[in-house]
């Protein structure tokens, strides 16, 4: 039996064939592309069930999620998956907590997370099966603009602009090299199970500009000038030259563009219990900061 009758998601956990005994369900806070859970089974172990069909809309396709999980996993520094079904992704539940964006931006802590960054883009490739996706976050952004043109979005008069901007950020970013890429470096995808960190959430993984991720997490979580600074120095092992940081700042505003134009889209598609009215607004003034900062 589960302790949430009657909740829909709790029912699909409870019928999936993976477990041997009885269990107990619980909701997980978390996920705006996907609903997940906790279980206890009667021996003890402990799991955490994710929900979430495809999201073309999106570019969330939840065959590239689960080779991507499973190959973090195996580079150590996702958490082992035990279970996956169309859909369906079974995974150790970690103790701990999710880091917040202040935790991010702390020395101590930007150090390690760099380091599984830094996996990500050189280990996992050892790792990573069968056909995946690339994120090019300027080919997300031009899809993302022509939904809501066609939608008529309340951001249909700032839609030529932005158009305009992703294709001069675009620009100014020039050539790049590729790895595996995270793509999606919120603080509530980094995970302290006070011993070590851990990514987590493999939605938007794919093929990538490494910078990107790097841009990614400092627009998702507040970064100052500084930060960025000791962000650049910690992945490179010095100060970047200029064309590497000027490239930076355009994946940082490309990003914030990208997480603007995600929340409108899901202002009208999302089944999701989130205010994305208010972050669309949020990311967007967000944005105009990052252009003023751009040079």
């Amino acid at each position: 039996m589960t302790d949430i009758m009657g909740d829909r998601g709790s029912l699909e956990v409870e019928a999936l064939p993976f477990w041997t005994g009885r269990i107990k369900v619980w909701p997980l806070t978390g996920g705006n592309t996907n609903r997940n859970f906790g279980v206890q089974q009667a021996d003890g172990q402990r799991f955490a069930v994710r929900l979430g069909q495809d999201l073309p809309q999106h570019g969330v396709m939840r065959f590239n999620e689960q080779a991507a999980a499973r190959a973090a996993a195996k580079a150590g520094i996702s958490p082992r998956i035990f279970y996956t079904a169309p859909g369906v992704m079974i995974s150790r539940l970690l103790p701990g907590r999710n880091l917040a964006s202040f935790e991010v931006r702390a020395p101590e802590n930007l150090t390690r997370i760099v380091a599984l960054i830094k996996q990500c883009h050189t280990v996992m490739q050892e790792h990573l099966e069968g056909p995946l996706l690339a994120f090019w976050v300027f080919h997300v952004n031009r899809n993302y603009l022509g939904m809501l043109q066609k939608g008529k979005s309340r951001l249909s008069e700032d839609l030529p602009r932005l158009a305009a901007l992703n294709n001069a950020l675009e620009r100014r970013v020039g050539k790049v090299d590729i790895a595996f890429g995270h793509n999606d470096l919120l603080s509530g995808n980094i995970f302290d199970d006070g011993v070590r960190l851990w990514l987590l959430d493999w939605d938007h993984a794919g093929f990538n500009a490494p910078l990107f991720d790097l841009a990614n997490l400092s627009a998702n979580n507040g970064f100052f000038p500084s930060d960025d600074a000791a962000l650049l120095e910690a992945y490179f092992g010095a100060p970047p030259g200029e064309s590497v940081a000027a490239a930076f700042r355009a994946f940082k505003c490309a990003s914030l563009l990208r997480e603007t134009l995600w929340s409108a889209v899901s202002e009208s598609s999302s089944t999701i219990a989130f205010d994305y009215s208010a972050y669309t607004s949020d990311q967007l003034a967000r944005l105009e900061v990052a252009l003023a900062d751009l040079g």
